[in-house]
C-alpha cells in the first residue's frame, strides 16, 4: 500500500463525518452510546468488519464511548485502506 500525501489525506477526511487527524498521524473518531453494552456491541461489529478487511484499528472503550484510531502500520502512515475501513464502519454500523 502506498502512503497518502498530506493533500490526499485532507481530501479524504473531508469525505468522512467527524473523523480527524491526530498528532500521531492516525485518523480517529469517537462514538458515544447509551451505555457500556451498546459500546461493546459496536466494538464487536467493528472487529468483524476490520477482520474482513484484514485491517485492525486501535480501539479504546471508556464506558459508553468507543474511540477508533486507524493507520496502516506496514506502510508507515495513512493509506486508502484506512479511509476505506472508516467509511465502511460509518455506513455499515449503527452509531
Amino acid at each position: 500500500m502506498t502512503r497518502l500525501s498530506d493533500e490526499q489525506i485532507k481530501a479524504r477526511l473531508m469525505a468522512l463525518e467527524s473523523w480527524r487527524l491526530n498528532d500521531a498521524g492516525e485518523i480517529v473518531k469517537t462514538y458515544t452510546f447509551a451505555g457500556f453494552p451498546q459500546a461493546l456491541m459496536f466494538t464487536t461489529a467493528v472487529g468483524v468488519l476490520a477482520e474482513a478487511a484484514q485491517h485492525h484499528p486501535d480501539i479504546t472503550i471508556n464506558w459508553n464511548k468507543v474511540t477508533l484510531a486507524l493507520t496502516t502500520h506496514d506502510a508507515g502512515g495513512l493509506t486508502d485502506k484506512d479511509f476505506d475501513l472508516a467509511k465502511r464502519i460509518d455506513t455499515a454500523l449503527p452509531h
